[in-house]
């Protein structure tokens, strides 16, 4: 029953905004933000977002993602009595602040308040402040469930780069990606997915490398549908919930519309940095052509 929900839902998303604009989609300096994420401590993550947001715009990014529940950390149990609405919370508004003063667009998770629920969300915000795109995570993992509630819609939105689509972390994991492929079949010509990837403490990366089981999930959609998938992860050490002790280990991942990896963070729960990386969206066929309804067929 929740799965033909979601596909009623998608199917009533996709004729209301498949619709792309005329001109070809612009080229784009994406900026990943694989910050430390302090879990709980809401005021350090934001002063740190706000420095990392400014030297990204300094170096000419157009496009900032920023990693999931980047306010309070994946699972921390702050979630239960320390989240915000959007978008009148700390978080938001702190971001809305920020891609007015630079011009440029943000993307980043945040837990959200929202009547007596709570959200492990992510917005989009455009250069003028405004709010144009909100997800909250459907594919919540178990452990996920005691602090947030489930999302039940997806959607896209339109930029001067290309139609976006957003994502959560695990939202890319379900069976055949099914909703990655819903964002494709949408419009999407890029999808970003702010992410919380965490290995065990005494994970060895030499031995098992990090990071296939998201290049299996991204690739697939990538080449079927020509799109970019971007995710920016965080890293440090959770300090609280089920994960505690856990690292969170960045390997932020940009797959382009061919398959091949476009970029790829560093691993390391001390892997605090920017990736940055041109984004060159796959235009769109003039409609009147063969490939006339193409959201409804990959391309």
């Amino acid at each position: 029953m929740r799965l033909l929900s979601l596909v009623l839902l998608v199917g009533i998303s996709i004729g209301s905004h498949a619709i792309h604009a005329q001109n070809p989609p612009k080229k784009f300096k994406l900026a990943l933000v694989q910050m430390t994420v302090v879990g709980g401590d809401r005021i350090a993550n934001l002063n740190h977002a706000r420095d990392m947001i400014d030297e990204a715009a300094l170096n000419k990014a157009n496009v900032i993602l920023l990693p999931e529940a980047m306010d309070l950390g994946w699972t921390d149990p702050s979630a239960l009595t320390e989240a915000q609405s959007i978008p009148d919370g700390q978080t938001c508004q702190l971001l809305i602040g920020l891609a007015k003063k630079h011009h440029v667009f943000i993307c980043s998770g945040l837990v959200e308040k929202a009547g007596d629920k709570v959200f492990n969300s992510a917005i989009i915000i455009d250069p003028e402040g405004k709010i144009i795109l909100t997800h909250r995570k459907i594919n919540e993992l178990d452990i996920g469930h005691p602090y947030y509630a489930l999302g039940n819609k997806l959607n896209v939105c339109q930029t001067p780069y290309g139609t976006f689509g957003l994502l959560i972390c695990a939202d890319a994991n379900t069976k055949n990606q099914v909703l990655t492929r819903s964002l494709a079949y949408m419009g999407a010509d890029v999808i970003l997915s702010p992410s919380s990837w965490a290995v065990p403490p005494d994970h060895d990366n030499i031995k098992d490398p990090y990071g296939s089981l998201w290049e299996n999930a991204y690739k697939p959609v990538a080449t079927d549908f020509a799109v970019w998938i971007a995710s920016a992860s965080n890293v440090g050490k959770m300090t609280a919930g089920p994960w505690k002790d856990w690292n969170g280990i960045g390997c932020s991942l940009v797959v382009d519309p061919k398959g091949k990896i476009a970029a790829k963070g560093p691993y390391g729960v001390d892997a605090d940095t920017i990736v940055y990386v041109e984004v060159s969206p796959v235009p769109r066929p003039a409609q009147g052509t063969e490939w006339e309804g193409y959201w409804h067929t990959p391309r």
